[in-house]
């Protein structure tokens, strides 16, 4: 349970000393053991899709392994659990908020004046209300990130490695790590056991990410009804993260032989899509039931007008989107700060027991808007810097702004150009000691000091009335030096990896 101090971050400083959770195995490895697993382990990830195309020597018909840690990095077992039984309860959340139109207009109503993305999905959305909606269930993949918190030991404990999980922030699109995340963990279990420590495999929670994300558009697949239409993709111009989008589509292909997929580009989509005679989505001569985004979150993936249009294209046809444009929306930052605002929560759960749930894992998330609450979080930021980072309406990774970057940023920005922002309370995470292993390094890792995340995948099914599939489906862990602000392994700074529990 959560010590009161972790309230606030005037409790929590970065210049403490933070709490190193116990090793997996015996650190460090002696050198001539570790230079053999890492030479087998990294055969094994190229062999086993653990791997990525090159952003630096792009070619199509080459792939090198992700980065990985070595062995998995600990996580309390009791905190995994938390977070695992709460995820069909965000699923309800997101849901909820996805649908509640008056919401997600007077949230987002600042925000869209500023930040030229985000009002351009609104549009879209205003468009779609405004004409209604040919399609009203949706699918969500979602992802809640999240950080172990530290800086607020509890009294009661000697010493204190945690005092609960933060909740990061809640992906509603691209949520990625659907292979990625159960590679790691048969990465991690094939080098336990070359290192002899097979009995530690026990203790890696299963993970059926892959199989848990591909039943959820199975079941949309199967609910809108059309045995001979198509799964879409909707992919980027080039893919670097390869193997996380096409395990899926293998996945589909190899439960249900009779599901195709196919992949398209939102340009592709321009110049090919169209809108049958009862509004079906129509790729050439081929129809569409399941809509799944791994493009479109960010605004590089709608160079011209063109993508725009075909992003409207496909939320006015009779496919499931995955995720609709109100899913979209209801996943935006500005969204998580206003959740997090006192009495909020009960305009969407039914329940004290699920609200105390979710209140416990936010964080302090403040309005930057051009008011009082606004000009408060601004002097917040400026008088301590580093308890806190500054977030965009973007997906992706490599956007937000930490510690003294942020007075800098923030007074180049005038109150309107805020609002598009949010300040979040930083989270200062357990240490963990481990060895990243990165392509084309060329001298043999040494123990660093690593920080991870954990990513919890739901999946839902509703429309405005009813909820027809809530689970949680699988995890994901991300890791990085305890040193680096952002932690995206397709940006190039984490590392693939999975949780080994601890009690």
């Amino acid at each position: 349970m959560c010590d009161s101090a972790c309230k606030s971050s005037e409790n929590c400083c970065s210049s403490i000393e933070l709490p190193v959770l116990k090793p997996c195995i015996p650190i460090p490895i002696p050198e001539e053991q570790l230079i053999d697993v890492i030479d087998k382990a990294k055969d094994w990830a190229l062999m086993h899709g653990a791997a990525m195309r090159s952003k630096v020597n792009f070619n199509p018909d080459a792939m090198q392994f992700a980065p990985f840690v070595l062995v998995p990095s600990s996580f309390p077992r009791k905190e995994f659990e938390k977070a695992v039984k709460l995820q069909p309860i965000l699923n309800e959340l997101m849901h909820k908020v996805a649908h509640d139109t008056e919401f997600l207009m007077s949230t987002l109503a600042n925000t869209i004046q500023v930040d030229e993305f985000t009002g351009n999905l609104f549009r879209i959305y205003e468009n779609i209300l405004e004409n209604g909606s040919t399609q009203p269930i949706s699918l969500g993949l979602f992802r809640s990130d999240l950080m172990l918190e530290s800086c607020c030991p509890d009294e009661n404990a000697s010493p204190a490695a945690y005092c609960c999980w933060k909740q990061v922030e809640i992906n509603s699109i691209a949520s990625g790590f659907g292979h990625l995340g159960p590679i790691s963990r048969a990465l991690q279990s094939y080098v336990l056991h070359e290192l002899n420590h097979g009995d530690k495999v026990a203790d890696l929670p299963e993970n059926p990410a892959l199989t848990g994300l591909c039943n959820g558009m199975i079941e949309a697949w199967k609910i809108r009804g059309k045995p001979n239409a198509a799964i879409l993709f909707i992919v980027e111009d080039v893919t670097y993260n390869i193997c996380d989008q096409r395990f899926h589509e293998f996945q589909i292909r190899e439960t249900n032989p009779a599901i195709r997929v196919i992949r398209k580009s939102l340009s592709e989509i321009h110049r090919e899509a169209k809108l049958g005679p009862e509004k079906e989505l129509l790729v050439g001569d081929i129809e569409v039931s399941v809509i799944y985004f791994r493009a479109g979150y960010e605004p590089g993936h709608y160079p011209t007008q063109n993508e725009w249009d075909a992003r409207l294209l496909m939320e006015k046809s009779l496919a499931i989107k995955c995720p609709s444009i109100h899913y979209h929306l209801a996943g935006t930052k500005k969204v998580q700060q206003a959740l997090a605002k006192p009495g909020i929560l009960k305009r969407f759960l039914d329940n004290d027991e699920k609200i105390e749930a979710v209140k416990e894992i936010f964080t302090g998330l403040y309005s930057l808007d051009a008011n009082e609450e606004g000009e408060e979080a601004v002097a917040r930021a400026l008088k301590n810097p580093e308890k806190y980072v500054l977030k965009p309406q973007r997906e992706g990774g490599g956007n937000n702004i930490y510690g003294q970057d942020i007075p800098s940023a923030l007074k180049k920005m005038n109150p309107t150009e805020r609002s598009a922002w949010i300040l979040m309370e930083r989270i200062f995470p357990p240490v963990s000691k481990g060895y990243i292993i990165r392509p084309g390094d060329s001298e043999l890792p040494k123990v660093a000091d690593l920080v991870s995340e954990l990513g919890i995948f739901g999946a839902i099914i509703g429309d405005k009335d009813r909820i027809l599939y809530n689970h949680q489906v699988g995890h994901m862990l991300r890791t990085k030096l305890s040193t680096v602000n952002e932690g995206g392994v397709a940006a190039g700074h984490g590392a693939l990896d999975s949780p080994y529990l601890i009690d």
